[in-house]
């Protein structure tokens, strides 16, 4: 496996399959060919059916406007390249109209670029293990958390960078609740965080307790809609979920920062081993690989801050995952609003449910993480595509 940095990106939304990818792909590609008048890209499958809704076109054009260049944008929505649904392709036109070699790449989801199955980044493969199973069965055997596996594999450095992480995160929590009004859009969507941090604030409990976790996971969500600056957990879409849980985690019970950071090294171990073993890509898997994933983080995360083993851990986040099977994406216009927004506020809460419930055990229980894993992989490729980010089915065909 990767490193976890690979998997908290720190950009813009909507989208990190859709703007944070291309826009990527893009910058390699005027590297590769610099200083030419034009480009082409054309969008396939997925990324054509719903580029507009979660502003691919405007994370392209922002790139190669600011070289000078003019870019056209073609979109094939209808033609599934073979790989992944979510394909483009790029060819340069250079001063005396000769067009360059296409080159053809996949945003794999996550803000991830891979071309013909190999990530183009070329990094390293840093993780000797890649399934829960032997994680944690290495743990208990040799005491330690998952959260210092992850240090050892990654080295003292990732401290750092999950600090900015951390930060991100808390800043989309409290810009979210500071702001009022309509999100981008047709569909007029109101934003909702600072009505339910007012709101949950004049409960008690747990109804409070509730109330706050589905604020601070609209915060960010909403941020996300809006083009804000988000941290990927894994995806843009699910970018709301672990926040959301650790930041009222971190609010109610005042955790040490260093606490919140292992914390959230433990969730990105989890997030890495879904992406190596299956796919965070809603386009793929549907939003059970958005949404669901980072569920499984969220609860991971949150049983580790209240004192939970290795197995209890594995068992929160096997129930967070498994409560989302088959879940589809089914974005409303294309945007990531409805139902992506609430489903993230919902996940955060059932995140900490997960928690509680698996810290009730022993942490023994019959299907493993791996196995749902698979389950999930298989669940994914059964769906009909117009269940998957397509924009065609589902509630997206019923609005």
């Amino acid at each position: 496996m990767k490193s976890i940095k690979e998997l908290y990106r720190i950009g813009t939304g909507p989208s990190s399959s859709h703007t944070m990818g291309p826009r990527k792909a893009a910058e390699e590609f005027i590297s590769r060919y610099p200083d030419r008048p034009k480009y082409i890209v054309t969008l396939y499958g997925s990324l054509a059916a719903t580029g507009k809704g979660h502003l691919t076109d405007v994370a392209l054009e922002d790139v190669f406007k600011a070289t000078g260049a003019e870019v056209e944008i073609v979109w094939k929505p209808d033609i599934f390249l073979p790989y992944h649904p979510n394909a483009l392709s790029f060819t340069a036109i250079d001063r005396n109209g000769s067009a360059s070699e296409p080159w053809t790449v996949y945003s794999v989801g996550g803000g991830a670029i891979e071309e013909d199955g190999m990530n183009t980044l070329q990094t390293p493969d840093i993780y000797d293990m890649n399934s829960m199973t032997e994680i944690m069965e290495y743990c208990e055997q040799t005491g330690r958390c998952y959260w210092e596996y992850v240090e050892q594999c990654e080295g003292p450095e990732i401290w750092d960078y999950l600090k900015e992480v951390w930060e991100a995160m808390r800043q989309a929590v409290e810009r979210g609740l500071s702001k009022e009004g309509r999100l981008p859009g047709p569909l007029n969507l109101r934003r909702k965080a600072a009505a339910y941090h007012v709101k949950a604030e004049g409960f008690r409990d747990n109804l409070r307790n509730r109330g706050l976790t589905f604020a601070y996971a609209l915060a960010v969500s909403e941020e996300n809609a809006s083009g804000g600056r988000i941290v990927t957990a894994p995806t843009c879409g699910s970018c709301g979920v672990v926040p959301g849980a650790l930041y009222h985690i971190w609010k109610s019970r005042e955790f040490p920062e260093q606490i919140m950071l292992r914390a959230l090294a433990t969730a990105g171990l989890v997030g890495n081993i879904v992406k190596q073993n299956a796919s965070i890509s809603g386009a793929e898997v549907g939003c059970q690989g958005e949404v669901g994933v980072a569920c499984a983080m969220a609860a991971a995360a949150a049983c580790q801050l209240f004192g939970g083993s290795p197995a209890q851990i594995e068992y929160a986040a096997e129930m967070g995952l498994e409560h989302h099977l088959g879940m589809t994406c089914d974005p409303v216009c294309g945007l990531v609003q409805i139902p992506c927004i609430e489903r993230n506020a919902y996940a955060a809460a059932r995140a900490l449910d997960a928690n509680i419930y698996a810290t009730f055990t022993d942490g023994n229980h019959r299907v493993s993480f791996d196995k749902l894993i698979k389950v999930m992989k298989q669940t994914g490729h059964d769906l009909p595509s117009l269940y998957k980010e397509t924009a065609t089915g589902g509630l997206a065909a019923e609005m």
